[in-house]
């Protein structure tokens, strides 16, 4: 049973877009939240330029829904050229994604930080402490010791909490506590990243390309609106110095006809992209997300979306586990659920690097050649499937087969839609809210005994009747909602399902096509989530 008094339920290290992220989760579900952050201030450039609609989801249940317009705008789409100007690829980036909101949101990360910040400080359970540096970290087994002090010196502080999240990036001081090694995939180029504001609005036609130009790999994308970005590719016999230079920034700016005259050159910088994870992201107490256990090249967009990922995967098992409706081993399943979805992610993005970094002429002939002759045919659905950032969980708490392989639906992420409901409609997550719902095509009272029910109340679980698209909403009682977008039934049709048991992070559980399989799936849970540990409070 746990007894000793912590300052804080969780400790977060860095308060980053991640970290802020986690930080409003938990405080929002009324978790004593600590984040020591070593800078003073919020980082006033861009660094991620885009999140996917599964991120912008994330943000909207983290309580800045309505700021998402202001901090970006849909990406438009996306098209390769070779040096010659022939398209090898083009995608037409979908406005609304399998999450409602756009398949890609391109956006000024400084805009997103504020907002994130801004809700963070209405949250009584949040304390950020800025200006101060972790120096120590002493995991005691019933709680964690974490000191910090000035990095100009001066005296400690000693802060305590029952977890602590490293979210404290590539350069963790958490991950090296934890002593992890790192699985680097050995993939590394550097880029000179210039951040631009023009002077005048102007239309990009494509809004987002990549020039795979062997003499110089080049990118142009949105970062949001009134801000864009360019990346140039060092290449041979050419020194990181050479290129970290303004000088070279306007000189490689003017291919696009960008100039001082007509924009303002933000920042630039040389970054070296690489492709890395850890291979522990959990030690006892203490935990990882974000860049502190994978970074990855940026050609996928999936870096900062995969970090979100990983804290909406990780603040409900906490909170499950600080409220004693779960026993602690629940937090062994996230790196089962979150690295194979990291690995992925990376692959991805180091493959699309490859084939963009090629410098070689006679390599990039032959790969225009290829992928000239393949926009010509349709996409194989396997193929979509493996080049999309969208994959299903393939373990963990899940409702797995005698193999240990999930059982249809179980891991997929759920789609949202529209619904409304007898007095409120709008995205299903803000008129259902959060937590565990088991969503059902009829009465969930037909499917649940007295006792199942009774136990889905324990952990806040919301059971929820979707009737059909063009159903008057004035129908719906307290428990149904009309399928105004026509969203859920057919997700429950394609899945053979009469109810899908999801979890907090929109992934599910299991389907179930009758009463008996939905009892199956009641226990399932109940047994992966365990006997409490402890009690709920210190």
């Amino acid at each position: 049973m746990h007894t000793q008094t912590t300052d804080a339920d969780v400790l977060i290290v860095g308060y980053g877009p991640v970290g802020q992220v986690l930080a409003l989760q938990l405080a929002a579900r009324g978790r004593r939240v600590t984040v020591v952050e070593r800078w003073r201030t919020g980082y006033p450039m861009p660094r991620a330029v885009a999140f996917d609609s599964e991120g912008a989801r994330i943000l909207a249940a983290a309580g800045i829904g309505e700021r998402i317009g202001e901090i970006g705008e849909p990406s438009g789409d996306y098209t390769w050229m070779n040096a010659a100007g022939q398209a090898l690829l083009h995608v037409d980036v979908a406005e609304r994604g399998r999450c409602g909101w756009p398949e890609s949101t391109s956006m000024y990360q400084p805009a997103l930080e504020a907002a994130l910040i801004e809700r963070g400080a209405a949250l009584p359970e949040l304390t950020v402490v800025r200006g101060e540096e972790v120096v120590a970290i002493t995991d005691h087994g019933d709680r964690v010791e974490v000191t910090s002090r000035e990095p100009q010196g001066g005296p400690d502080r000693v802060h305590t909490a029952r977890w602590v999240v490293g979210c404290d990036g590539a350069n963790s001081f958490v991950r090296g506590v934890i002593g992890t090694a790192m699985a680097d995939l050995g993939f590394s180029h550097d880029w000179l990243i210039c951040d631009v504001v023009l002077h005048e609005e102007r239309r990009f036609r494509p809004n987002n390309l990549q020039i795979c130009d062997p003499h110089r790999p080049r990118t142009s994308v949105s970062a949001g609106s009134g801000h864009r970005r360019w990346e140039f590719m060092r290449t041979a016999g050419e020194t990181v110095a050479e290129l970290n230079t303004e000088k070279s920034a306007w000189r490689l700016l003017e291919l696009f006809d960008v100039h001082p005259g007509n924009a303002t050159l933000e920042r630039f910088h040389v970054y070296s992209f690489s492709a890395r994870y850890a291979e522990t992201w959990r030690s006892g107490r203490l935990l990882l997300a974000g860049d502190a256990c994978h970074v990855m090249p940026p050609f996928a967009g999936q870096g900062m979306t995969a970090g979100f990922r990983d804290v909406t995967n990780l603040s409900w098992k906490l909170d499950a586990v600080l409220g004693g409706t779960a026993d602690e081993r629940l937090l062994d399943s996230y790196p089962v659920e979150r690295r194979p979805h990291a690995k992925h992610a990376i692959q991805m993005s180091v493959n699309l690097g490859r084939i963009i970094c090629q410098t070689d002429p006679k390599a990039a002939a032959d790969r225009d050649m290829v992928m000239l002759a393949t926009a010509e045919r349709p996409v194989s659905p396997a193929a979509a499937r493996q080049r999309s950032p969208l994959q299903p969980l393939t373990g963990g708490l899940l409702d797995l087969s005698e193999k240990g392989r999930p059982v249809r639906p179980a891991g997929v992420l759920t789609p949202q839609g529209r619904v409304a409901g007898a007095d409120r409609a709008g995205w299903f997550d803000d008129v259902v809210g959060p937590g565990f719902v088991l969503l059902c095509g009829e009465d969930p009272a037909a499917l649940l005994s007295e006792e199942e029910r009774q136990y889905l109340d324990t952990l806040g679980a919301r059971l929820v009747r979707v009737l059909p698209e063009g159903t008057d909403s004035g129908a719906a009682d307290a428990g149904s909602v009309v399928d105004t977008d026509g969203v859920y039934l057919p997700f429950l049709a394609e899945t053979g399902s009469t109810a899908v048991l999801v979890r907090p992070d929109h992934y599910a559980f299991g389907g179930a096509a009758d009463r008996a399989g939905v009892s199956r799936l009641v226990a399932e849970l109940r047994a992966g989530l365990g006997a409490p540990a402890t009690t709920s409070g210190d």
